[in-house]
Protein backbone atom coordinates (compact mmCIF):
# COMPACT_ATOMS: atom_id res chain seq x y z
CA UNK A 1 0.00 0.00 0.00
CA UNK A 2 2.59 2.76 0.80
CA UNK A 3 4.52 1.47 -2.20
CA UNK A 4 1.41 2.66 -4.67
CA UNK A 5 1.05 5.61 -2.64
CA UNK A 6 4.57 6.56 -3.06
CA UNK A 7 4.27 5.65 -7.01
CA UNK A 8 1.25 7.44 -7.17
CA UNK A 9 2.79 10.75 -5.85
CA UNK A 10 5.59 10.39 -8.17
CA UNK A 11 3.01 10.32 -11.24
CA UNK A 12 1.32 13.35 -10.14
CA UNK A 13 4.34 15.11 -9.86
CA UNK A 14 5.83 13.99 -13.08
CA UNK A 15 2.52 15.10 -14.81
CA UNK A 16 3.24 18.85 -14.92
CA UNK A 17 0.40 22.13 -16.25
CA UNK A 18 -2.57 20.86 -17.41
CA UNK A 19 -2.85 17.09 -15.61
CA UNK A 20 -5.47 18.54 -13.42
CA UNK A 21 -8.35 15.83 -14.02
CA UNK A 22 -5.64 13.04 -14.46
CA UNK A 23 -4.61 14.30 -10.71
CA UNK A 24 -7.83 14.43 -9.56
CA UNK A 25 -9.01 11.10 -10.42
CA UNK A 26 -5.87 9.66 -9.53
CA UNK A 27 -6.54 11.05 -5.81
CA UNK A 28 -9.60 9.68 -5.97
CA UNK A 29 -8.09 6.32 -6.95
CA UNK A 30 -6.04 6.70 -4.06
CA UNK A 31 -8.25 7.61 -1.64
CA UNK A 32 -10.51 4.85 -2.66
CA UNK A 33 -7.76 2.14 -2.50
CA UNK A 34 -6.56 3.51 1.32
CA UNK A 35 -10.22 3.01 2.65
CA UNK A 36 -10.82 -0.30 0.92
CA UNK A 37 -7.40 -1.53 3.11
CA UNK A 38 -8.09 0.57 6.15
CA UNK A 39 -11.23 -1.76 5.68
CA UNK A 40 -9.46 -4.83 4.90
CA UNK A 41 -10.70 -5.40 1.78
CA UNK A 42 -7.47 -4.88 -0.42
CA UNK A 43 -6.32 -7.93 -0.05
CA UNK A 44 -9.60 -10.12 -0.29
CA UNK A 45 -10.50 -7.98 -3.32
CA UNK A 46 -7.16 -9.65 -4.95
CA UNK A 47 -8.77 -11.68 -7.86
CA UNK A 48 -7.07 -14.87 -7.01
CA UNK A 49 -3.84 -16.69 -5.81
CA UNK A 50 -4.80 -20.24 -6.87
CA UNK A 51 -1.45 -20.93 -8.75
CA UNK A 52 0.59 -20.03 -5.85
CA UNK A 53 2.10 -23.11 -5.38
CA UNK A 54 2.84 -23.61 -9.38
CA UNK A 55 6.17 -24.93 -10.30
CA UNK A 56 8.43 -24.01 -13.24
CA UNK A 57 7.83 -26.77 -15.71
CA UNK A 58 9.90 -25.39 -18.41
CA UNK A 59 13.63 -24.29 -18.08
CA UNK A 60 14.05 -20.56 -18.48
CA UNK A 61 14.45 -19.38 -22.03
CA UNK A 62 18.40 -17.73 -22.65
CA UNK A 63 17.06 -14.67 -23.87
CA UNK A 64 19.76 -12.27 -21.85
CA UNK A 65 23.06 -13.85 -21.77
CA UNK A 66 24.37 -10.28 -22.07
CA UNK A 67 22.69 -7.34 -20.00
CA UNK A 68 19.52 -6.14 -21.77
CA UNK A 69 20.00 -2.89 -23.48
CA UNK A 70 17.27 -0.31 -24.42
CA UNK A 71 15.02 2.38 -23.47
CA UNK A 72 12.12 2.69 -20.65
CA UNK A 73 9.30 5.60 -20.60
CA UNK A 74 9.63 5.97 -17.11
CA UNK A 75 12.29 7.88 -15.74
CA UNK A 76 11.46 10.60 -18.15
CA UNK A 77 7.85 10.23 -18.96
CA UNK A 78 6.43 9.11 -16.24
CA UNK A 79 2.19 8.06 -16.97
CA UNK A 80 2.39 10.68 -19.54
CA UNK A 81 2.88 7.65 -22.24
CA UNK A 82 1.08 7.99 -25.58
CA UNK A 83 1.29 5.82 -29.19
CA UNK A 84 3.12 9.29 -30.94
CA UNK A 85 5.83 9.14 -28.42
CA UNK A 86 6.58 5.82 -28.60
CA UNK A 87 6.73 5.58 -32.32
CA UNK A 88 8.64 8.98 -31.64
CA UNK A 89 11.19 7.25 -29.33
CA UNK A 90 11.55 3.98 -31.70
CA UNK A 91 12.38 6.32 -34.46
CA UNK A 92 15.42 8.42 -32.68
CA UNK A 93 16.57 5.11 -31.43
CA UNK A 94 17.32 4.09 -34.93
CA UNK A 95 18.71 6.87 -36.43
CA UNK A 96 20.09 7.79 -33.73
CA UNK A 97 23.27 5.30 -33.34
CA UNK A 98 21.74 3.92 -30.45
CA UNK A 99 20.08 0.84 -32.23
CA UNK A 100 23.85 0.24 -33.56
CA UNK A 101 25.72 0.63 -30.29
CA UNK A 102 23.25 -1.98 -29.19
CA UNK A 103 20.38 -1.06 -27.79
CA UNK A 104 17.32 -2.71 -28.97
CA UNK A 105 14.39 -2.53 -26.21
CA UNK A 106 11.49 0.40 -26.64
CA UNK A 107 9.69 -0.62 -23.29
CA UNK A 108 6.48 1.16 -22.31
CA UNK A 109 6.00 1.44 -18.84
CA UNK A 110 3.00 2.32 -16.47
CA UNK A 111 0.03 4.00 -17.45
CA UNK A 112 -0.69 2.16 -21.16
CA UNK A 113 -3.56 0.23 -19.53
CA UNK A 114 -6.67 1.46 -19.14
CA UNK A 115 -9.38 -1.39 -18.21
CA UNK A 116 -10.73 -4.61 -19.06
CA UNK A 117 -13.07 -5.91 -21.22
CA UNK A 118 -15.98 -8.27 -20.58
CA UNK A 119 -13.69 -11.03 -21.24
CA UNK A 120 -11.25 -9.98 -18.74
CA UNK A 121 -8.64 -9.15 -21.50
CA UNK A 122 -6.01 -6.03 -20.52
CA UNK A 123 -7.14 -2.59 -22.88
CA UNK A 124 -4.87 -0.32 -23.95
CA UNK A 125 -6.01 3.17 -23.30
CA UNK A 126 -8.30 4.04 -26.64
CA UNK A 127 -7.16 7.79 -26.66
CA UNK A 128 -3.29 7.71 -25.99
CA UNK A 129 -3.07 4.49 -27.84
CA UNK A 130 -5.93 4.85 -30.59
CA UNK A 131 -4.11 2.56 -32.99
CA UNK A 132 -3.90 -0.29 -30.49
CA UNK A 133 -0.77 -2.34 -28.76
CA UNK A 134 -0.09 -4.97 -31.66
CA UNK A 135 0.07 -1.93 -34.61
CA UNK A 136 2.42 -0.03 -32.18
CA UNK A 137 5.00 -3.39 -31.44
CA UNK A 138 4.70 -4.04 -35.42
CA UNK A 139 5.98 -0.84 -35.97
CA UNK A 140 8.84 -0.77 -33.30
CA UNK A 141 9.63 -4.78 -34.69
CA UNK A 142 9.76 -2.70 -38.33
CA UNK A 143 12.51 -0.57 -37.10
CA UNK A 144 14.75 -3.74 -36.16
CA UNK A 145 13.58 -3.39 -32.55
CA UNK A 146 11.94 -4.90 -29.71
CA UNK A 147 9.16 -4.30 -28.11
CA UNK A 148 8.28 -3.80 -24.03
CA UNK A 149 5.37 -4.16 -21.98
CA UNK A 150 4.65 -2.89 -18.04
CA UNK A 151 2.52 -5.26 -15.60
CA UNK A 152 1.96 -5.50 -11.53
CA UNK A 153 1.64 -8.68 -9.49
CA UNK A 154 -0.93 -6.62 -7.46
CA UNK A 155 -4.55 -5.88 -8.48
CA UNK A 156 -3.47 -2.39 -9.67
CA UNK A 157 -0.08 -0.91 -11.15
CA UNK A 158 1.71 1.18 -9.39
CA UNK A 159 0.01 4.15 -11.42
CA UNK A 160 -3.55 3.02 -10.53
CA UNK A 161 -4.31 0.71 -13.39
CA UNK A 162 -5.39 -2.69 -13.81
CA UNK A 163 -2.50 -5.29 -12.50
CA UNK A 164 -2.02 -8.92 -13.60
CA UNK A 165 -2.99 -10.67 -10.58
CA UNK A 166 -5.00 -13.56 -11.45
CA UNK A 167 -5.12 -12.83 -14.37
CA UNK A 168 -1.22 -13.81 -15.29
CA UNK A 169 -1.75 -16.56 -17.87
CA UNK A 170 -4.59 -14.78 -19.86
CA UNK A 171 -2.43 -11.35 -19.92
CA UNK A 172 1.07 -13.52 -20.80
CA UNK A 173 -1.41 -15.18 -24.29
CA UNK A 174 -2.49 -11.03 -24.99
CA UNK A 175 0.98 -9.98 -24.53
CA UNK A 176 2.67 -13.07 -26.76
CA UNK A 177 -0.44 -12.02 -29.34
CA UNK A 178 0.85 -8.41 -29.15
CA UNK A 179 4.38 -9.49 -29.91
CA UNK A 180 5.71 -8.52 -26.86
CA UNK A 181 9.05 -8.91 -26.38
CA UNK A 182 9.96 -7.87 -22.60
CA UNK A 183 7.96 -7.48 -19.39
CA UNK A 184 8.51 -5.69 -16.76
CA UNK A 185 6.96 -6.63 -13.60
CA UNK A 186 6.32 -4.23 -10.80
CA UNK A 187 4.93 -4.64 -7.28
CA UNK A 188 2.39 -2.46 -6.12
CA UNK A 189 -1.10 -2.93 -4.45
CA UNK A 190 0.30 -6.89 -3.76
CA UNK A 191 -1.58 -7.42 -0.21
CA UNK A 192 -0.35 -10.50 1.19
CA UNK A 193 1.10 -12.16 -2.01
CA UNK A 194 4.61 -13.90 -1.64
CA UNK A 195 6.75 -12.30 -4.04
CA UNK A 196 8.58 -15.62 -5.11
CA UNK A 197 5.75 -17.10 -5.77
CA UNK A 198 3.43 -14.15 -7.61
CA UNK A 199 7.00 -14.12 -10.26
CA UNK A 200 6.83 -17.55 -10.90
CA UNK A 201 3.79 -17.77 -11.78
CA UNK A 202 4.34 -15.16 -14.34
CA UNK A 203 7.15 -16.33 -15.46
CA UNK A 204 5.10 -19.99 -16.09
CA UNK A 205 2.98 -18.00 -17.95
CA UNK A 206 5.19 -16.25 -20.12
CA UNK A 207 7.20 -19.47 -20.57
CA UNK A 208 3.60 -21.38 -21.73
CA UNK A 209 2.21 -17.95 -24.07
CA UNK A 210 4.64 -19.45 -26.63
CA UNK A 211 6.38 -16.44 -27.19
CA UNK A 212 9.77 -15.70 -26.05
CA UNK A 213 9.52 -12.84 -23.34
CA UNK A 214 12.41 -11.38 -21.20
CA UNK A 215 10.60 -11.12 -17.61
CA UNK A 216 12.32 -8.19 -15.74
CA UNK A 217 11.35 -8.42 -12.05
CA UNK A 218 10.50 -4.89 -10.31
CA UNK A 219 9.91 -5.77 -6.61
CA UNK A 220 13.04 -3.10 -5.23
CA UNK A 221 14.89 -6.05 -3.54
CA UNK A 222 12.66 -5.78 -0.94
CA UNK A 223 12.20 -9.70 -0.29
CA UNK A 224 15.70 -11.09 -1.30
CA UNK A 225 15.82 -11.92 -5.31
CA UNK A 226 19.15 -12.81 -5.24
CA UNK A 227 17.85 -15.82 -3.59
CA UNK A 228 15.68 -16.81 -5.91
CA UNK A 229 14.99 -14.76 -8.68
CA UNK A 230 17.39 -16.79 -11.26
CA UNK A 231 15.40 -19.59 -12.24
CA UNK A 232 12.78 -17.38 -12.48
CA UNK A 233 13.68 -13.53 -14.42
CA UNK A 234 16.45 -12.15 -16.17
CA UNK A 235 16.81 -9.32 -14.21
CA UNK A 236 15.93 -8.05 -11.07
CA UNK A 237 15.77 -4.72 -9.20
CA UNK A 238 18.15 -4.63 -6.33
CA UNK A 239 17.27 -1.45 -4.76
CA UNK A 240 13.58 1.16 -5.14
CA UNK A 241 13.51 3.42 -7.90
CA UNK A 242 16.66 6.33 -9.49
CA UNK A 243 16.35 9.90 -9.23
CA UNK A 244 18.18 12.09 -11.21
CA UNK A 245 20.83 13.33 -9.11
CA UNK A 246 24.30 12.61 -7.44
CA UNK A 247 23.46 11.37 -3.94
CA UNK A 248 20.30 11.42 -2.01
CA UNK A 249 17.19 10.17 -1.00
CA UNK A 250 13.41 11.33 -1.69
CA UNK A 251 10.64 9.24 -0.75
CA UNK A 252 11.64 5.93 -1.72
CA UNK A 253 14.11 6.85 -4.63
CA UNK A 254 17.58 7.17 -4.46
CA UNK A 255 20.59 9.23 -6.27
CA UNK A 256 22.97 7.67 -7.95
CA UNK A 257 25.58 6.88 -6.06
CA UNK A 258 23.24 5.86 -3.14
CA UNK A 259 22.02 2.86 -5.52
CA UNK A 260 26.12 2.40 -6.67
CA UNK A 261 26.53 1.66 -2.35
CA UNK A 262 23.66 -0.97 -2.74
CA UNK A 263 25.10 -3.06 -5.04
CA UNK A 264 29.04 -3.48 -2.97
CA UNK A 265 28.19 -7.16 -1.98
CA UNK A 266 25.90 -8.17 -4.57
CA UNK A 267 28.68 -9.34 -7.10
CA UNK A 268 27.91 -12.88 -6.13
CA UNK A 269 24.36 -12.80 -7.23
CA UNK A 270 24.53 -11.77 -10.87
CA UNK A 271 25.43 -13.56 -14.40
CA UNK A 272 25.00 -14.61 -17.58
CA UNK A 273 20.67 -14.47 -17.98
CA UNK A 274 20.28 -13.75 -14.23
CA UNK A 275 20.89 -10.11 -13.83
CA UNK A 276 20.92 -7.59 -11.20
CA UNK A 277 19.42 -5.24 -12.19
CA UNK A 278 20.82 -0.87 -10.17
CA UNK A 279 17.48 0.30 -12.15
CA UNK A 280 17.28 2.63 -15.50
CA UNK A 281 19.79 5.55 -16.47
CA UNK A 282 19.67 8.78 -16.16
CA UNK A 283 21.93 10.25 -18.04
CA UNK A 284 20.42 13.20 -20.19
CA UNK A 285 17.61 13.96 -17.64
CA UNK A 286 19.55 17.17 -16.52
CA UNK A 287 19.82 16.22 -12.95
CA UNK A 288 23.47 16.24 -13.00
CA UNK A 289 26.55 17.39 -14.93
CA UNK A 290 28.04 15.68 -18.18
CA UNK A 291 30.73 14.48 -15.40
CA UNK A 292 28.46 12.88 -13.77
CA UNK A 293 26.27 11.44 -16.46
CA UNK A 294 30.26 9.73 -17.44
CA UNK A 295 30.77 8.26 -14.19
CA UNK A 296 26.79 7.19 -13.55
CA UNK A 297 27.28 4.93 -17.52
CA UNK A 298 30.88 4.00 -16.39
CA UNK A 299 29.68 2.17 -13.25
CA UNK A 300 26.48 0.64 -14.40
CA UNK A 301 28.54 -0.68 -17.31
CA UNK A 302 31.40 -1.98 -14.53
CA UNK A 303 27.98 -3.62 -12.55
CA UNK A 304 27.17 -5.82 -15.51
CA UNK A 305 23.75 -3.62 -15.38
CA UNK A 306 21.13 -3.54 -18.04
CA UNK A 307 22.00 -0.74 -19.90
CA UNK A 308 18.07 1.07 -20.54
CA UNK A 309 18.14 4.63 -21.23
CA UNK A 310 15.54 6.86 -19.52
CA UNK A 311 15.82 10.35 -21.32
CA UNK A 312 14.04 11.99 -24.46
CA UNK A 313 16.01 9.86 -27.47
CA UNK A 314 14.04 12.58 -29.81
CA UNK A 315 16.20 15.39 -27.88
CA UNK A 316 19.66 13.85 -27.17
CA UNK A 317 22.30 16.78 -27.17
CA UNK A 318 26.12 15.42 -28.42
CA UNK A 319 27.07 15.00 -24.64
CA UNK A 320 24.50 12.55 -24.06
CA UNK A 321 24.92 10.96 -27.49
CA UNK A 322 28.71 10.69 -26.86
CA UNK A 323 27.59 8.90 -23.19
CA UNK A 324 25.17 6.63 -24.52
CA UNK A 325 26.94 5.44 -27.35
CA UNK A 326 30.31 5.12 -26.27
CA UNK A 327 31.29 1.32 -27.98
CA UNK A 328 33.98 0.72 -25.26
CA UNK A 329 31.94 1.05 -22.69
CA UNK A 330 29.24 -0.80 -23.65
CA UNK A 331 31.46 -3.94 -24.77
CA UNK A 332 32.39 -3.48 -20.99
CA UNK A 333 28.81 -3.78 -19.58
CA UNK A 334 28.08 -6.39 -22.62
CA UNK A 335 31.47 -8.76 -22.02
CA UNK A 336 30.33 -12.42 -22.44
CA UNK A 337 32.29 -13.68 -18.97
CA UNK A 338 29.09 -11.73 -17.02
CA UNK A 339 31.05 -10.95 -14.07
CA UNK A 340 30.08 -8.08 -12.04
CA UNK A 341 32.64 -5.36 -10.81
CA UNK A 342 34.15 -5.95 -7.44
CA UNK A 343 34.68 -2.69 -5.25
CA UNK A 344 38.36 -3.64 -4.25
CA UNK A 345 39.10 -0.55 -3.02
CA UNK A 346 38.05 2.45 -0.92
CA UNK A 347 39.63 5.51 0.61
CA UNK A 348 37.64 8.51 2.11
CA UNK A 349 35.89 9.54 -1.54
CA UNK A 350 38.25 7.52 -3.50
CA UNK A 351 37.33 4.10 -4.91
CA UNK A 352 38.75 1.39 -7.57
CA UNK A 353 35.81 -0.73 -9.05
CA UNK A 354 37.71 -3.97 -11.03
CA UNK A 355 35.64 -6.79 -12.86
CA UNK A 356 37.55 -9.45 -15.20
CA UNK A 357 36.59 -9.78 -19.01
CA UNK A 358 36.48 -13.05 -21.00
CA UNK A 359 40.11 -13.70 -22.38
CA UNK A 360 42.00 -12.64 -19.25
CA UNK A 361 41.89 -8.81 -19.67
CA UNK A 362 40.37 -6.50 -16.77
CA UNK A 363 38.31 -3.20 -16.78
CA UNK A 364 38.93 -1.02 -13.84
CA UNK A 365 37.33 2.29 -12.61
CA UNK A 366 39.09 4.64 -10.21
CA UNK A 367 36.24 6.85 -8.96
CA UNK A 368 36.35 10.15 -7.45
CA UNK A 369 33.47 11.31 -5.17
CA UNK A 370 35.20 14.15 -3.73
CA UNK A 371 34.74 17.72 -4.55
CA UNK A 372 38.17 18.15 -6.08
CA UNK A 373 40.31 16.00 -8.55
CA UNK A 374 42.66 13.22 -7.22
CA UNK A 375 45.54 11.66 -8.38
CA UNK A 376 44.63 7.64 -8.02
CA UNK A 377 46.28 4.58 -9.44
CA UNK A 378 45.41 0.92 -9.52
CA UNK A 379 48.57 -1.38 -8.85
CA UNK A 380 48.92 -5.11 -10.53
CA UNK A 381 48.72 -7.20 -7.12
CA UNK A 382 45.32 -5.63 -6.51
CA UNK A 383 43.86 -7.26 -9.80
CA UNK A 384 45.85 -10.75 -8.82
CA UNK A 385 48.29 -9.52 -11.48
CA UNK A 386 52.36 -10.01 -11.58
CA UNK A 387 53.62 -7.05 -10.87
CA UNK A 388 56.39 -7.60 -13.88
CA UNK A 389 53.24 -8.17 -16.14
CA UNK A 390 53.17 -5.39 -18.89
CA UNK A 391 49.99 -4.50 -20.34
CA UNK A 392 48.57 -2.24 -22.31
CA UNK A 393 45.98 -0.03 -21.09
CA UNK A 394 43.12 2.03 -22.67
CA UNK A 395 41.25 4.86 -21.13
CA UNK A 396 37.60 3.99 -22.68
CA UNK A 397 36.49 8.06 -22.29
CA UNK A 398 39.99 9.98 -23.96
CA UNK A 399 40.51 6.66 -26.24
CA UNK A 400 44.12 6.90 -25.39
CA UNK A 401 46.18 4.00 -25.26
CA UNK A 402 49.43 3.38 -23.66
CA UNK A 403 51.49 0.65 -24.02
CA UNK A 404 53.41 -2.03 -22.05
CA UNK A 405 52.88 -0.65 -18.60
CA UNK A 406 53.41 -2.70 -16.20
CA UNK A 407 53.56 -2.47 -12.01
CA UNK A 408 50.35 -0.21 -11.63
CA UNK A 409 48.45 2.72 -13.76
CA UNK A 410 46.88 5.87 -12.94
CA UNK A 411 45.95 9.53 -13.29
CA UNK A 412 44.15 12.64 -12.09
CA UNK A 413 40.74 11.72 -11.48
CA UNK A 414 38.08 14.48 -11.91
CA UNK A 415 35.33 15.67 -9.05
CA UNK A 416 32.75 13.15 -9.26
CA UNK A 417 34.69 11.63 -12.20
CA UNK A 418 35.98 8.41 -13.71
CA UNK A 419 39.28 7.06 -14.93
CA UNK A 420 37.71 3.82 -16.89
CA UNK A 421 39.87 1.66 -18.36
CA UNK A 422 40.53 -1.92 -20.35
CA UNK A 423 43.64 -3.52 -19.34
CA UNK A 424 44.94 -6.04 -22.10
CA UNK A 425 48.02 -8.05 -21.25
CA UNK A 426 50.59 -7.50 -24.15
CA UNK A 427 51.99 -10.45 -26.50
Amino acid sequence: MLAFVRRLRTVLQKSGHGAESRATSSLRLMAGVVAAAAAGLLAAAAPAFSHETLKLDAPKPVLASTPPMGWNSWNKFSCNVSEQLVRQQADAMAASGMKEAGYRYIVIDDCWQKSRDADGNIVADPERFPGGIQALADYVHSKGLKFGLYSDAGSLTCGGRPGSAGREFQDARQYAKWGVDYLKYDWCSTGPRNAEAAYTIMAKALRESGRDIVLSICEWGDNHPERWAAPIGHLWRTTGDIFDGWKGTKDWSHGMTDILDFQVERWRDSGPNAWNDPDMLEVGNGGMTTTEYESHFSLWAMLAAPLIAGNDLSKMDADTRRILTNADVIAIDQDPLGQQARRIWKQGELEIWARPLKGGEHAVVLFNRSAMPAGMSVDWDQLNLPAGLKADVKDLWSKKVTRHVHGRFGGTVASHGVLMVRITPAL
